[in-house]
């Protein structure tokens, strides 16, 4: 099987609006949490503050004609995989277009779309909605646009896992790289979920802070939402190297698995499962293993789990990982969260720093990690891998290898 190298990377977040931004918040700590302002949240009880995506004008990068077809989560897709092609390098020739494909993840899909269409029709009784409804609401939109923007025509599609969404979709796309049925993946995943009537879904279920995100921290008070996107290019790597192209890391390993337990209860075998699986799928020791960017959501249920699920998969060895969850300032970012958070980590791995847990003020015994607290930490660690863990106990994991030369 051929080894697999990520060579473009596109990102937009509450942290910047294109890779560089994003790298220089987090290298710096930089929370983009704040009061909500695309939306009317007085109506809600505690609902306050997001992550949200900032000075980003769609007429600026859309042309009239386009943008009727593209709800926010769209937007975000496609500028991320434009940044990540361009930055690549590549050239699609007519026989690597017919070899490339587009892999995407996405929770909710055009649900800003969706949530403008219900108000319409059941609160000012408009019966009619635009045709073009359906196609700007659905899942897959950003797979296809971006298939058709650059004449992608090999294997494309979308995965929703929840929360899990973007690592599926990065996972499947390296196995199909990997493996010859692709030459090149796009993939990654966006999210948009700010609208009143999901926000006052996710309220109710009463994990959301009302303030920020502290993961792993003793005073932790629930997740903040947040929505972006981001993309990979992943090719094979003699491919890369023959171009001269620039090479972030290697993607060396995906594990996956299902809780078969609870809704919305983790489970730490499901979670170690996974973590597992995707070491053994990269053939490394788990001793090789020095950075876990967790999918640490900072809720009461979630972080101690996942402190669990790590030391049943590395035993003695946990002291010697360090850990950290990029939520605690991009936020959670539902199925873009892997995408953003492999972002974060490939570009650790590439500048020899750990991307900081921010918002850490008291270290809690039930989630005893060596925790990358408030400030980036610098090393230069091997392998790293990125959790992300859904509601409906579906875990995707994803592993990374530093390029070295």
């Amino acid at each position: 099987m051929r080894r697999v190298a990520i060579t473009g990377l596109g990102v937009i977040s509450a942290l910047g609006n294109n890779s560089d931004e994003f790298w220089k918040s987090i290298e710096a700590g930089r929370s983009g949490i704040g009061p909500i302002e695309s939306v009317d949240v007085s109506g809600l009880r505690a609902l306050r503050n997001g992550a949200e995506v900032k000075n980003l004008n769609p007429a600026d990068h859309f042309e009239e004609r386009l943008l009727i077809w593209l709800d926010p989560f769209a937007h975000y897709g496609i500028l991320s995989a434009r940044e990540a092609i361009k930055d690549s390098g590549i050239e699609f020739t007519e026989e690597l277009k017919g070899r490339s494909g587009v892999i995407t993840g996405s929770c909710l899909g055009g649900k800003v779309t969706e949530d403008a269409l219900y108000y319409k029709l059941y609160v000012e009784h408009k019966p009619r909605h635009q045709p073009i409804a359906i196609p700007r609401a659905m899942a897959n939109a950003v797979a296809s646009h971006v298939s058709m923007e650059y004449g992608l025509s090999g294997a494309t599609f979308t995965t929703t896992t929840a929360c899990s969404s973007a690592n599926h979709a990065i996972g499947q796309a390296f196995w199909l790289v990997r493996q010859g049925t692709l030459d090149v993946a796009v993939a990654g995943g966006s999210e948009a979920p700010f609208c009143y009537g999901n926000l006052a879904a996710w309220e109710t279920m009463r994990v959301v802070s009302p303030d920020t995100c502290r993961p792993f921290s003793r005073d932790r008070n629930g997740m903040i939402l947040g929505e972006g996107g981001a993309m990979f290019i992943l090719e094979p790597l003699d491919a890369a190297i023959a171009r001269g192209a620039k090479i972030y890391a290697e993607m060396v390993g995906f594990g996956m698995s299902a809780d078969a337990h609870h809704l919305t209860m983790p489970l730490a075998a499901g979670a170690a499962k996974a973590i597992r699986e995707a070491v053994q799928d990269a053939d490394l020791p788990f001793e090789s293993v020095g950075y876990i960017n967790a999918h640490g959501t900072a809720t009461q249920a979630n972080d101690p789990m996942e402190t669990e699920a790590i030391r049943m998969v590395f035993g003695d060895h946990t002291k010697k990982i360090a850990v950290s969850s990029t939520k605690s300032m991009h936020g959670h970012a539902l199925g873009a969260a892997g995408a953003i958070e492999g972002a974060a980590t490939v570009l650790g791995l590439h500048h020899g720093v750990l991307p900081p847990n921010a918002n850490f003020n008291e270290p809690d015994p039930a989630c005893d990690l060596d925790i990358v607290a408030n400030d980036a930490r610098t090393a230069e660690v091997d392998v790293a891998v990125s959790n992300s863990f859904a509601f409906g106990g579906l875990n995707a994991v994803l592993a990374f290898r530093r390029w070295a030369a």
